[in-house]
Formats: C-alpha cells, structure tokens, sequence
C-alpha cells in the first residue's frame, strides 16, 4: 500500500494527464506497491475534486465485467467509476476528440433507476424491480495513462478509463424485455465494426448492477434514483478519431448515434 501523501501525489498526476490532455507513466511503475485500496482512494480523491468544482455524481459505470477483460488484468472480479452531470454528452452535437487523451467507444445498455437499490444485499431482482427503464447507451472511454498501458490499479484510480456517455432517446422497461440476451451492433461511418451480445457482461449487465451496488456500499455510497449505470460493454473498444460518427443499434431496443469533430 501506498502512503497519504503518495496518493495524492498519483491523483495529482492523473488531474493534471488529464486537464493538459497528457497521458503519464503507469502508476504501477511511477508507485511502486499501489493496490486496488489505493487506487479506489486515489480514485475517489479527484473525484471529490470535481463535486468541490460543481459537478455532479449522476451514476457509476462497471468496468472488466468480461471474463476475457478480467483475465487480461489478473483479476477475478469487476471494478468501477463514477459518472458526472459533466460527462454527459449530447447525441446531437458534435463531440470534440481533442477534449480527450485516447478515446474509444464502447456499446452497453444503461439502466436508469427509478428508486434506489439496497446495498449490501443486493440482488439482480432488486435491481429489475427498481429500473425505471433501460437505454441504448454508447460509453466514451479515455485513459490518462500512457498508450492505454493499463494495469488494474492504474484503470481503477484513473476512474475506471471514464470519459463520457451518450444516451439514445429508446426506453424499455426490463420486464419488456431480457437485458442479459440483446445483440448489439456498432457501426463507424455505417461500416460494422463490433458486435457483442448484452449477455457477455458477467453474463446478465442485471447482475454487474447488483454487484455494483453491494460493492459501493462499503464505501458508504448508495445508487439513486435517477442515478445511470453503465454495466460493462458488450462489445469490443473501437478507437476514436475526429470526423468519425459511431451509432449502435440494439435489437429490440433501438438505437444511438454520435459524432466526433
């Protein structure tokens, strides 16, 4: 574990990669010894930073909820960031791909609460029973970490590589439909690019969100309503480049569209 003021040192690092839209060294070799505890803490740090400047939580996203990711990182289970009012992103106004150090998309469906979930003993039938609806969603992923030369503690305390989300306009109500079995497509210029089904986070995204929810709450934090989740992707990345517009279409859900310039 890190000491106090080696945290911050690294939540410094990672305000600054990402307010001069310079990437740093992995913190896992500029701090040596980080773990998860200092990551989440380092995490937390800049994001207590953001609600002093005005923004807002209005969610939290999970991160390597794919066997495949969590393989790639060593790990046996997911991890997570915030979302803020900031990181929202409008469907019909351009994006600008030089806000952002690296950026890739990502497919998921997002599931809006309409009351707030449990927290320790959070099962994915609370989680059904308080989404107010879900929605296509596309998540705007970044790292602050140099050519995406990502351990699990470096993703963890860079926010879990979250940037933005944009939220198409289709609802669903979870009983309309099962959230663990949608194909999804993502299309770049009207090419195909990526395609995933929703069942390849953790097998059910319904199951990411009750994890989500039994793991903030030892943090003291609890989901809302009104609260976005992202669950995980249930597609590959795909790279970001200005000028590009990225849409995906989900079966029996709809669709949503964004632009980069």
């Amino acid at each position: 574990m890190l000491e106090p003021d080696e945290r911050e040192a690294a939540a410094d690092l990672l305000w600054a990669a990402e307010r001069d839209r310079a990437p740093v060294a992995p913190l896992r070799s500029t701090h040596p010894g980080i773990d998860a505890a200092d990551a989440y803490t380092i995490q937390l740090h800049n994001i207590a930073r953001r609600t002093a400047a005005g923004a807002r939580v209005v969610g939290h996203k999970v991160g390597l909820s794919s066997p495949v990711m969590q393989q790639m990182m060593g790990v046996d289970e997911p991890d997570y960031g915030h979302l803020l009012d900031t990181m929202a992103l409008d469907a019909g106004r351009p994006v600008q791909a030089d806000a952002y150090c690296s950026p890739r998309i990502e497919v998921e469906i997002a599931y809006v609460l309409g009351s707030a979930l449990p927290g320790a003993g959070c099962t994915e039938q609370d989680v059904l029973e308080a989404t107010a609806y879900v929605v296509p969603a596309l998540e705007l992923i970044d790292s602050r970490i140099r050519d995406w030369d990502i351990g699990i503690a470096d993703t963890i305390a860079d926010n879990a590589s979250s940037a933005g989300m944009v939220l198409g306009t289709d609802r669903a109500r979870p009983g309309g439909l099962d959230p663990a079995a949608i194909d999804a497509a993502l299309f770049h210029d009207g090419t195909r690019v990526a395609e995933g089904s929703t069942g390849a986070v953790l097998g059910d995204p319904t199951r990411a969100v009750a994890w989500l929810a039994r793991t903030v709450a030892g943090f003291g934090v609890k989901l809302e309503a009104g609260h976005v989740i992202l669950p995980g992707s249930c597609t590959r990345a795909v790279d970001v480049r200005p000028g590009g517009t990225f849409s995906a279409e989900f079966a029996g859900l709809g669709s949503v569209t964004v632009r980069f310039e």
